[in-house]
């Protein structure tokens, strides 16, 4: 997934709007942007909506268009609204669930007692804690876990933050730890790494640089907070030309000289670890519709 657009799920024509932006998950959230007074009237919105898109398989086309998929960010554990969410979704469960505020191996452990097999993207570094115990995540990892990400606003809360960004829009020390850690986390867990949203949703240039920057280090997507936000998101994070061009150079260098650790590509020498990148930036080139899946099977 590139883009994870989140949406208060109290609201039908936003969700409505989220459904036709083109974002690979739509988040419906029952925490954060829902008031409590509007936490029932949003459970039951869910609840319709996953009623509705019930016979549909993942990537269907509708009336809206190609079919996002459907993600419900249910309330933290301890919260007393948690159990309500459980009730009002596990009739017709969502595609995956969004888990915040996510401190350790145990968080999963209740989710899964509770919902069983459905995926889980959780959201870990919410708070300081969240961050010093982000890395256990990784020791033991359910095999309901697809992704991993974080969280600015509670951590800039918890922090008695001024800000989380510099006079540069660069993240400052705390939030760049918990990003960094985010990011480790995830690929020693094997699951998607997610990068958090980036605030300020009319700021094209920013929101670029910063999707340039996650993409760079290794982030797969972005949570989205606006749907003019997605189109930037999905261009970012979906392999150029460019790009699988110089994948395919090393794959083809290396099976030139299959027992070779080290090739040399356009004057440039590249190593195994090389290798396996460029295999997994052909892999979701075929994802996002870049390739046909039998020319990924020519590079595997």
């Amino acid at each position: 997934m590139r883009s994870l657009l989140l949406v208060p799920a109290s609201d039908t024509s936003r969700i409505e709007q989220a459904l036709k932006s083109g974002a690979d998950a739509v988040v419906l959230d029952l925490e954060d942007s829902v008031p409590f007074e509007e936490k029932a009237r949003a459970r039951e919105n869910v609840r319709a909506l996953l009623k509705e898109m019930e016979p549909q398989q993942p990537g269907a086309i509708s009336a809206r268009g190609r079919k996002p998929e459907l993600i419900v960010r249910v309330n933290a554990l301890d919260e007393a609204e948690f159990n309500a969410d459980m009730v009002a979704l596990l009739d017709n469960p969502p595609e995956a669930l969004m888990l915040p505020k996510v401190c350790s191996i145990d968080c999963l452990d209740r989710l899964m007692r509770h919902v069983g097999p459905i995926p889980v993207v959780a959201i870990a570094g919410e708070t300081p804690l969240g961050v010093l115990t982000m890395p256990s995540l990784a020791e033991q990892v359910p095999e309901t876990l697809i992704g991993l990400t974080w969280g600015m606003g509670d951590l800039a809360a918890q922090l008695g933050a001024a800000s989380s960004r510099d006079e540069n829009d660069l993240l400052t020390d705390p939030f760049r730890l918990a990003r960094t850690l985010c990011l480790l986390t995830a690929r020693a867990a094997n699951v998607e790494p997610i990068d958090t949203v980036y605030l300020r949703y009319n700021d094209t240039e920013g929101l670029r640089s910063d999707c340039a920057a996650a993409f760079r280090d290794g982030f797969t997507g972005k949570l989205a907070i606006h749907p003019d936000q997605v189109p930037i998101i999905n261009d970012a994070f979906t392999p150029t030309e460019e790009q699988i061009t110089k994948a395919r150079d090393i794959i083809a260098a290396f099976e030139t000289r299959p027992k070779s650790g080290l090739v040399s590509v356009n004057g440039r020498l590249y190593d195994r670890p090389h290798l396996i990148r460029a295999r997994r930036l052909l892999r979701r080139a075929a994802r996002y519709g870049v390739l046909e899946p039998e020319e990924v099977g020519n590079f595997s």
